[in-house]
């Protein structure tokens, strides 16, 4: 199932976000996309329960493993193990700076060690057959990214990675929340293009701030600070507005996608949740996420709104999906009535006259 441009476009793993739930329903959205999972760290994977932690639909491939630690012999032990559960991609974490990663010397802070996370990279490539990728920031805390990117870059080159996504931002590690680490420090998307322009058969993915398709591709040509990149991943802007997803099939990799207007997409996730509810499991898990299918669409409001409240009420099924799709269909309907009284109203008044 691996395709080797699938990562031309990706969602970023998003701990408490990108669940094998939202990759199912994502990939009622787009067949290509690359999709991850959120970051399991190296000694969950080796002392904890796998299947809970690891299982994954074969309906939801393309899907990389993103693994924390800092370890070598852990992260290749992890490695196997994920790759022997199907995924087609291992990604390194040396990018979140939340202080619960740091504490266990996962992360962003790596950062700081391009050596040991080198170490890391080739124990993990003589583990597994499939592609090793690392994603990372520019810097973090009083690095300098011109010195401390390209560091990092030459010593995991160096052991071997296939690919790396760069969130072209620094991490302050000291200072600044996980959330305001994606906001606070500037992007800076011209330092990717001239990494880029240095390692041009390293396949380069950028990350942070993208907001919507049409930037997605102005990043996947050349501009005046350096060549194309090879690939876009959206975190954020893909959970937030999953409709954007419908478009990225035909606009980033040219082939027809599936058909994702949102209320066959509603259509096509009620078996799925009818699979999870009868093997025991709670409708918010599915419903969580999402939120957004409807997001600019008369009857947005009440959709996000029956399904927040009404799905937490216990022994809560597929009913209370249903009616939230029956008010976003209320709603457009009332619209429609709307506009068609208005745009009659001249005609009415020029009779009138």
């Amino acid at each position: 199932m691996s395709d080797f441009k699938a990562y031309r476009f990706s969602v970023a793993p998003m701990i408490d976000w990108t669940d094998r739930h939202c990759r199912s329903f994502h990939r009622l959205i787009t067949r290509r996309a690359l999709l991850y999972t959120e970051m399991v760290t190296a000694p969950a994977i080796r002392y904890g329960d796998r299947s809970r932690l690891l299982d994954f639909s074969a309906a939801e491939q393309p899907v990389a493993l993103q693994i924390g630690g800092s370890d070598p012999a852990e992260l290749a032990e992890a490695a196997r193990v994920g790759a022997d559960f199907g995924y087609v991609e291992i990604n390194f974490n040396v990018g979140c700076p939340s202080d619960r990663v740091q504490s266990g010397r996962f992360g962003a802070c790596l950062m700081a060690e391009p050596a040991l996370v080198a170490a890391c990279v080739a124990a993990m490539k003589a583990a597994v057959a499939i592609p090793v990728t690392v994603k990372c920031r520019i810097g973090i805390d009083d690095q300098d990214p011109e010195v401390a990117l390209p560091a990092l870059i030459e010593a995991i080159v160096t052991a071997g990675v296939d690919r790396v996504i760069v969130h072209a931002r620094k991490a302050w590690l000291k200072g600044l929340s996980p959330k305001e680490n994606r906001t606070v420090p500037p992007l800076d998307y011209a330092i990717v293009r001239r990494l880029k322009a240095a390692y041009p058969a390293l396949p380069i993915i950028i990350n942070g701030g993208i907001a919507d398709l049409d930037q997605a591709e102005r990043l996947l040509l050349p501009d005046a600070d350096g060549p194309a990149l090879d690939g876009v991943m959206l975190g954020r802007a893909a959970y937030e507005t999953p409709a954007l997803l419908a478009e990225v099939d035909r606009r980033i990799f040219g082939e027809v996608g599936p058909d994702a207007d949102p209320f066959d997409v509603v259509d096509r996730l009620e078996p799925y949740v009818a699979d999870h509810l009868a093997a025991g499991g709670r409708l918010p898990a599915v419903t969580r996420h999402i939120l957004g299918l409807f997001t600019g669409r008369p009857g947005a409001k009440a959709w996000r709104r029956i399904l927040t409240v009404e799905a937490c009420h216990p022994g809560a099924g597929l009913e209370v999906v249903r009616q939230a799709r029956a008010a976003v269909v209320a709603a457009a309907d009332a619209k429609r009535a709307w506009d068609a009284a208005a745009d009659s109203e001249p005609r009415l008044a020029a009779t009138a006259s």
